[in-house]
């Protein structure tokens, strides 16, 4: 167990506490290091509506709290629906700051230690005319990240989905594979990790429905993200599985641990360790769980049975499904998983709002002689953002569960 990390977390969560109530497929990479975090990190994800548009799902950072929940890490999105290398879509409330300017304070006030790129989108409408404009302001950005010690990830473009012929999807998509080429070529020169997700998410929008409005991924289509750079990363996404053998009544158990059962009527009892929480299944396709438990059961008589945890049942199926593998999707874990989702969800929409306010002209822009009192609650943002954080790394951490299993009338 993370013994300092925990009693510092413990420590700022009880200083909280005494404060405020408490509220009731294939990618590439062109690095040959490899990707990990450690306790303290901040990890940025800074771009346009591929980051912005998580801040609804929360699927990224949840794929990488959960992979690295034995370190205590931190997220900010600054995506920004629009936005590209030179910060442009930034120029919403006053000048000075100019755009540029805006950005970078964006990026500085996060304190990033990796950073997650995702520009290219946009920049790709002026054609191979704007791919040196592009390089120029990526490589600057570059600058700014390393002058502030962080590592930056690069990502490729995403394509253009549609069946609107008068949209020109071939030419949009010859222009995003373009600038994809010109991501990479960056990435190799200074040496950064590039992820391809263009090809991944191109052949996964032939199968099924996964951008929107021809341009933006849907939930379904941040669920495959997701998962596609947990393989880019390489991060171990294999399903486990756990075998129970019945034999004169005993159950010798593979992968898990034999408990004596407490209870008539139950066959076996055994508990397992989960590497990591599973990714909830997006709500269109209950049928995909990521690095589901498979259990097989073998030497049980002909008949269905349950299988069941903390009272609930979380599978059933015939001896002969048992025996040849069930997949577990649901239980504590999945529970657990969504309650430190709603918690990424609610922290993101809190500092959405602190770093993009409403009425930010008048708040913290050129008006901000009439309420620029109100920065002092921007700021008292900060304590819930923080209390949240706590709980998400004290809580991402899989838990063993435990199962019976019991044979159904």
């Amino acid at each position: 167990m993370r013994k300092t990390r925990v009693a510092a977390v413990f420590g700022y969560i009880l200083f909280l506490f005494s404060t405020l109530p408490i509220p009731s497929a294939s990618a590439q990479t062109k690095s040959n290091e490899a990707f990990t975090l450690k306790d303290g990190d901040r990890v940025v994800f800074l771009g346009n509506s591929i980051f912005e548009n998580d801040f609804q799902y929360g699927y990224l950072e949840l794929a990488l709290t959960t992979r690295f929940a034995d370190k205590g890490v931190t997220f900010r999105n600054l995506g920004w629906t629009g936005d590209n290398v030179w910060g442009e879509a930034r120029s919403t409330y006053t000048n000075p700051p100019t755009p540029y300017e805006h950005l970078m304070e964006d990026i500085t006030k996060t304190q990033p230690t990796v950073v997650f790129l995702g520009y290219g989108g946009v920049e790709a409408q002026d054609g191979r005319a704007g791919v040196p404009h592009f390089k120029e302001g990526l490589n600057k950005l570059l600058d700014k990240i390393e002058e502030l010690g962080a590592k930056a990830v690069l990502l490729s473009t995403i394509p253009v989905v549609s069946s609107d012929t008068a949209q020109r999807i071939d030419q949009r998509n010859a222009d995003l594979e373009l600038y994809s080429k010109a991501i990479s070529e960056v990435a190799s020169q200074r040496n950064k990790q590039f992820i391809d997700i263009y090809n991944p998410i191109l052949n996964t929008s032939k199968k099924e429905s996964i951008i929107e409005n021809t341009v933006h991924l849907n939930e379904l289509g941040y669920y495959y993200l997701a998962t596609t750079l947990e393989k880019a990363l390489g991060l171990d996404a294999a399903k486990a599985t756990t075998g129970i053998t019945m034999s004169n009544n005993k159950a010798e158990v593979s992968n898990g641990r034999s408990l004596t059962p407490d209870e008539e009527g139950v066959l076996a009892k055994f508990a397992v360790d989960n590497k990591y929480l599973p990714l909830p299944s997006p709500k269109s396709a209950s049928w995909i769980v990521d690095n589901a438990r498979i259990v097989r059961i073998s030497g049980l008589k002909k008949g269905y049975y349950t299988l069941v945890s903390e009272n609930n049942q979380v599978a059933s199926a015939s001896a002969k499904e048992w025996e040849k593998g069930v997949e577990i999707k649901q239980g504590p874990q999945f529970a657990q998983v969504a309650e430190i989702r709603n918690m990424i969800l609610k922290k993101n929409e809190l500092h959405f709002f602190q770093y993009r306010p409403l009425n930010q002209t008048y708040i913290i822009g050129f008006r901000r002689y009439e309420q620029g009192r109100h920065v002092k609650g921007l700021e008292e943002q900060n304590i819930l953002i923080k209390w949240l954080e706590g709980q998400i790394i004290l809580n991402s951490e899989p838990k063993e569960v435990v199962y019976e299993l019991r044979k159904m009338d």
